[in-house]
């Protein structure tokens, strides 16, 4: 993985060959819903291994067919991964594989296509967030109104730790989402050119929910 981009070091691009060779495959617009879906999911549990490489770990004691050992572990149930929803749950569902003791929280957003700022309609997190490390995930970071919106909300809980995972972004998506949480890692396979008037980015790989639901 590239440790930063730029001077950034808050910025992390996944650079690793499986993780861009399955980006290539997802942007291609032939490809279908569901060679997409799994693409995505396999895509996501790559990512996870670099997004938790700086889980805390613990020793437990545990017995080998030969003898009695401490080795370490994670714990999973101090995690909390959050979905933007609707796109979020693609990469949610790959994450879960890797770290199935993870809990799940949900942020319900909708772009309003006038302003393209993020409208709130859901709101579901598990219990004692302030013990917790949280990874909120959505395939898109684009114009970065839906992620500073959903850190937003999460923050009042008052986590132990946020990072924030996406499929791709773009430099405007970054821009506003540092301004707005300097604090908050960014995790990424991709930044790509820009955005269009519409809030696409560029080359980018069309609307990732259309894409995971086969949906227009």
């Amino acid at each position: 993985m590239s440790p930063q981009t730029g001077n950034d070091p808050m910025v992390h691009v996944v650079d690793h060959p499986l993780v861009q060779h399955k980006l290539t495959l997802m942007r291609k617009k032939d490809a279908s819903t569901n060679s997409f879906r799994t693409l995505l999911n396999e895509l996501a549990m790559l990512m996870a291994y670099e997004v938790t490489r700086d889980m805390p770990m613990q020793e437990v004691e545990i017995e080998t067919p030969l003898e009695t050992m401490k080795a370490r572990v994670i714990d999973g149930k101090k995690l909390v991964l959050v979905s933007i929803l609707r796109a979020g749950t693609g990469i949610l569902d790959g994450m879960l594989t890797v770290v199935p003791g993870a809990r799940v929280g949900h942020i319900g957003l909708y772009r309003d296509p006038k302003t393209l700022q993020a409208v709130e309609y859901y709101f579901k997190m598990p219990k004692d967030m302030q013990e917790r490390d949280v990874v909120v995930v959505d395939p898109m970071l684009a114009t970065g109104n839906s992620a500073v919106a959903a850190i937003e909300r999460v923050k009042v809980l008052k986590p132990k730790s946020i990072k924030f995972v996406c499929l791709l972004t773009c430099p405007e998506g970054i821009a506003t989402l540092r301004k707005a949480h300097p604090d908050v890692p960014i995790y990424t396979a991709a930044i790509d050119r820009q955005l269009n008037d519409h809030g696409y980015i560029l080359p980018g790989l069309g609307d990732a929910g259309d894409r995971i639901f086969g949906t227009q």
